[in-house]
């Protein structure tokens, strides 16, 4: 990490789900922008695409809304459109896949500083054929020179985003959990000073299930019986994190809103 001399504050938005998280994102973004005056903003949007993947309109959609980076998670190859576009985007796909398109890390310059934004995959209850997580970051967080570093860890178990915090405590600024789309109340500053929470938690419907329609998920549990996810009406949440890089804080947003 280089010497700082001006503040850096990142506005980390939790899993867009389906239309209801952008749209949640595009009623509520402008209002956070002015109360919390983020100098970056990323977004986890790999449910954005009707809670599979991402699209290229919303890609777009989210680069005027003044995003600066997309990340994602096990969902990223979910719309096949992104194989055609993510090689000249700001979308990030994990960084421990073996082969794939992409990168898993993008470099944002802002104001003369450089901000390293990873992405990386659980292996715990998800995807055991991937690279470990842990020594891929700390790779590359050596081999890359930048101000402040930041990474989405889209996990599965509890156990394995905290262990995560814990094994880049100091050596990264920020850890940030996502996929469970439940947020989690520890956002706090780690000993060695890295901010991290374990689930940001997610921004699309709030009644379903995990942004589900809950009558569709109940059926599984219920009687084992599963038709297709469809993502679930009524109202809305918004989830999200204010990270002061430089001050050593973090904040959850929680924001609900009715369908209009």
């Amino acid at each position: 990490m280089l010497e700082r001399s001006e503040m850096m504050k990142i506005l980390f938005i939790g899993d867009l789900y389906g239309k209801p998280g952008l749209d949640m994102l595009n009623e509520h973004l402008p209002e956070l922008k002015d109360q919390y005056r983020p100098n970056l903003i990323i977004v986890n949007a790999e449910n954005a695409a009707n809670g599979r993947g991402i699209n290229l309109k919303i890609y777009k959609e989210l680069m005027q809304q003044g995003i600066h980076a997309i990340t994602m998670g096990n969902w990223v190859w979910g719309n096949r459109e992104l194989f055609e576009f993510i090689d000249d985007s700001n979308v990030i796909r994990p960084l421990n896949f073996r082969s794939a398109p992409g990168k898993g890390y993008l470099v944002v310059n802002y104001n003369g500083k450089k901000v390293l934004v990873i992405n990386a995959l659980g292996r715990t209850f998800m995807n055991p054929n991937i690279d470990d997580p842990f020594t891929e970051i700390e790779k590359l967080v050596q081999s890359i020179e930048a101000d402040y570093s930041f990474v989405d860890f889209h996990a599965e178990a509890t156990s394995e985003k905290v262990a995560l915090g814990h094994y880049l405590d100091g050596k990264v600024d920020v850890v940030v959990g996502t996929h469970t789309h439940v947020p989690t109340a520890d956002a706090r500053v780690l000993p060695n000073g890295t901010l991290y929470i374990t689930d940001v938690g997610m921004t699309g419907p709030l009644n379903g299930v995990i942004g589900v329609t809950k009558e569709i998920v109940l059926d599984r549990f219920l009687n084992g019986f599963s038709i297709p996810n469809e993502v679930a009406p009524g109202p809305r949440q918004l989830n999200a994190v204010i990270l002061d890089l430089d001050k050593k804080t973090i904040e959850h947003i929680h924001m609900e809103s009715e369908t209009v």
